[in-house]
């Protein structure tokens, strides 16, 4: 009787989770670095397309609109066909987006160029997924460590972005064309590696397994509640004030390469310290690291506020990152934590369309404040940034509130 070859054992968990963390850091790098290059031109090709300069800002704000409409669809489908399809999705929505963007640069189309950004969109709620996708085969313990580690991938999309910018910005007759063949080039090579992906479906629940709370009940829990609103602050924060700052930039008379690079030291900013953010985490609390980045966020403010010479950009931009980073990665992980596996395609999605809800409001806000608000560039750059005190206000009284609740519990 023959015998047959005994199937290789499967990877352990702990090895297996890592190569995830690794590929999906690979994946933050390259595909991510068409967010910033989008982020940096998509004002300025907005400006020169729209008749009304109140609305340069708008096919940003497409591109957040985009990723709210996307979330919940994303993670529903993620549930069901499995993290490797979803991201395929998403970069197959980046490839079209971008070609339709350069189209309407090519035709000088304004609404079509919105309809590109709210396609591209789909793409940047498929990478927000990346950070959940690296818990899916994590220990607890590693969890805010592979969080920490996916978004530090975002350092090499941070000098790549910038500087294929400054590469293919004017390097053809219609400016800004070069770069959205360049986006759709990213989307294309980098789908690849979802291939080495090793991220199993979620099962299929038995008629009589739990399948977990409801979407309302979810909301009402203490932590998922404070998680939600706490990244929904961070992050529309950090894109209120970012999606104007090319805009004030060069309106305060700098220059479009200047106008990248305090977009590049933002972005390193934001992705530097999840080298030790997950540390961080693990040794102080993740209510103390959320807290703080609240805290700085409103450093940001005050540095914007204090004057428009180039290095209070760079100042202020940097501290967003700082800010963004301690809060939405202790976001992520308070939300992480607090809900089961049956529960994971509810409420991430949910987390995510609240999230990118309050983010799409605030860059609609962002382009308002910034070309509406004054005669002067100067002047709608302040009110872009005291425009963030009522959202500080909103996230640290929800973890103030958290704090008292377990206080009670105790």
């Amino acid at each position: 009787m023959t015998q047959t070859a005994p199937l290789p054992a499967p990877a352990p968990a702990s090895a297996r989770a890592k190569r995830n963390v690794a590929i999906l850091v690979i994946a933050q790098a390259l595909l991510g670095a068409q967010m910033p290059m989008i982020f940096t031109i998509g004002g300025l090709a907005g400006q020169s397309l729209a008749t009304n300069p109140c609305l340069a800002t708008l096919p940003i704000s497409m591109i957040v609109l985009g990723s709210m409409l996307a979330a919940t669809p994303l993670s529903n489908f993620m549930q069901t066909h499995g993290r490797r399809a979803g991201f395929w999705v998403g970069t197959t929505a980046g490839t079209f987006g971008a070609a339709v963007c350069a189209y309407a640069l090519f035709t000088a189309n304004f609404w079509l160029f919105c309809a590109g950004g709210l396609l591209t969109g789909v793409y940047q709620s498929s990478q927000g997924f990346f950070r959940f996708a690296a818990t899916d085969t994590a220990a607890p313990a590693f969890r805010p460590k592979a969080i920490s580690y996916v978004l530090a991938g975002g350092l090499v999309s941070a000098l790549i972005g910038p500087q294929l910018v400054k590469a293919t910005a004017q390097a053809l007759v219609i400016p800004f064309f070069g770069t959205y063949l360049a986006v759709m080039a990213i989307n294309v090579i980098g789908s690849g590696l979802f291939l080495f992906l090793d991220i199993p479906r979620p099962p299929v629940p038995a008629g009589t397994a739990p399948k977990g709370r409801s979407r309302s009940a979810l909301l009402r829990t203490p932590r998922i509640a404070v998680a939600i609103i706490t990244g929904m602050v961070s992050y529309a924060l950090m894109n209120l004030v970012m999606t104007s700052t090319p805009l004030a930039v060069v309106g305060c008379g700098f220059t479009q390469n200047n106008a990248a690079d305090v977009v590049a030291f933002h972005v390193l900013a934001m992705f530097v310290p999840s080298f030790f953010t997950g540390h961080l985490i693990s040794r102080f609390g993740v209510e103390r690291i959320m807290a703080l980045g609240l805290f700085i966020l409103a450093g940001a403010g005050i540095t914007a506020l204090s004057g428009v010479a180039l290095a209070n950009f760079f100042g202020a931009l940097i501290l967003l990152g700082i800010g963004w980073n301690f809060g939405f990665i202790g976001a992520t992980t308070m939300l992480a934590t607090s809900h089961t596996p049956e529960e994971r395609g509810r409420i991430q999605g949910l987390n995510d369309l609240i999230v990118f809800g309050g983010v799409t409001v605030a860059s609609l806000a962002s382009g308002g404040l910034m070309n509406c608000s004054g005669g002067s560039a100067q002047a709608g750059w302040t009110a872009v940034n005291l425009a963030m005190l009522p959202l500080l206000a909103l996230a640290g009284g929800a973890l103030i509130w958290l704090a008292m609740k377990a206080r009670e519990t105790r």
